[in-house]
C-alpha cells in the first residue's frame, strides 16, 4: 500500500509494508515539516504583482511555515495564492515588501468580495484559510476585535491619534462633537457642550448674595474670578476684597445691587489695604479689579 499524506501539512504516512529500512528518513522529514509548522519563519520574495504560497506534500516547502516574513521587489499591490485551495491553513504575516499583500485561496478571491484579506505595508496580521477549495476564504482574525462582546470599529489612523499621533486638521468643534475623558476610572464619550458647561462654572465663582453690615471681607474659594452681589443693608459699609487663591489675571466684580445706601471698596493684599476709598453712591453700581500677582493693580466702577 502506498504511502499517503495529512490533510493540511502533507506529512507523509507511510503505507502498510513500505520503506522497509527508510522509516527514519521519512520520519525525521516529517518531524521537520512540523517543527516549520509549529515554529517556522520563512523569508518569502515577492516579485511582480503574483505569488503562490505552496504547501508541498511531504517536502518541506515555503507554505509549510508559521510565520511568513514578505520581501522582495514586487511591482504593485501583490496577491499571494495559498496552495491548495483545500488546505487548513493558518499563518503570522509580517509584510515588509514595500507594496500591499492580498492573501486569497479560493478561485477569484478578492479583498472587496470578501474572501481575501489584505495586510499593507509594514503592517502584521494573524490569517487563516479555510481550505474551502474553489470557494475558499481567507479572514484576518485580527479584523474586528471584540472585548467583552463588543466589536472594536476603530481605523488605523483613529488608534494613531489615541496611541500619541501629532498630525492636526482643522476641525470646527460642533455641539454634537464628543471627547474621551477618564470619568474617575471608566472611559467614556463626553459631549463638548458638558466641557463648556464645566469651564464656564469654573471661569468665575458666583457668590451667593451677601448683606453687608458694618465691614466685611470677600475672599476667593478657589483660583477663579469671582462675582459677589450684595445688599447694603443702611448706611455706608464697607467691603474688602482678599487675593487668597487668586492668580495673575483673574478678577473680581463686587455688584452693589441695592440703590439705597452707599458702599467703600478696599482692595486689599489679604490683611494690608492696596487701593481704598473707591465709592459705589447710592445708586446700584459695580466695582471691578484685576489681579497683579500680588495686588489689584486695575479697579474700576461702572455706574448703570
Amino acid at each position: 500500500m502506498a504511502s499517503t499524506y495529512t490533510t493540511n501539512l502533507g506529512i507523509e504516512k507511510i503505507g502498510a509494508g513500505e520503506q522497509a529500512g527508510a522509516w527514519g528518513t521519512t520520519t525525521n522529514n516529517n518531524l521537520d515539516i512540523l517543527d516549520k509548522a509549529i515554529n517556522g519563519v520563512g523569508a518569502i520574495t515577492l516579485s511582480g504583482t503574483s505569488h503562490t504560497l505552496t504547501t508541498s506534500d511531504g517536502t518541506l516547502s515555503e507554505g509549510g511555515n508559521k510565520v511568513l516574513v514578505l520581501g522582495g521587489s514586487p511591482s504593485g499591490a501583490n496577491t499571494i495564492t495559498i496552495s491548495p485551495n483545500d488546505q487548513d491553513k493558518m499563518y503570522f504575516v509580517h509584510n515588509n515588501s514595500g507594496q500591499e499583500a492580498i492573501f486569497a485561496q479560493g478561485t477569484g478571491g478578492t479583498v472587496g468580495n470578501s474572501r481575501a484579506v489584505s495586510i499593507a505595508n509594514g503592517s502584521k496580521g494573524l490569517i487563516f484559510a479555510d481550505g474551502g477549495g474553489s470557494s475558499a476564504v481567507v479572514t484576518d482574525l485580527l479584523d474586528g476585535i471584540s472585548f467583552g462582546g463588543t466589536k472594536v470599529a476603530s481605523t488605523a489612523a483613529e488608534l494613531n491619534i489615541v496611541d500619541g499621533g501629532t498630525s492636526a486638521t482643522a476641525t470646527t468643534v460642533a455641539d454634537a462633537d464628543r471627547v474621551v475623558l477618564n470619568d474617575d476610572g471608566t472611559m467614556v464619550q463626553a459631549a463638548v457642550t458638558n466641557l463648556s458647561t464645566y469651564f464656564n462654572q469654573k471661569l468665575v465663582e458666583a457668590k451667593s448674595a451677601l448683606n453687608v453690615s458694618g465691614t466685611v471681607t470677600v475672599t476667593p474659594g478657589g483660583a477663579t474670578s469671582v462675582y459677589q452681589p450684595l445688599v447694603v443693608a443702611s448706611g455706608s459699609q464697607t467691603v474688602r476684597v482678599a487675593i487668597t487663591n487668586l492668580v495673575v489675571g483673574q478678577y473680581v466684580i463686587i455688584d452693589k445691587t441695592t440703590t439705597a445706601n452707599s458702599m467703600t471698596i478696599d482692595w486689599t493684599n489679604d490683611s494690608a489695604v492696596t487701593s481704598s476709598g473707591i465709592s459705589l453712591g447710592s445708586s446700584a453700581e459695580l466695582g471691578i479689579g484685576i489681579f497683579n500677582g500680588s495686588g489689584f493693580s486695575f479697579t474700576e466702577t461702572v455706574k448703570f
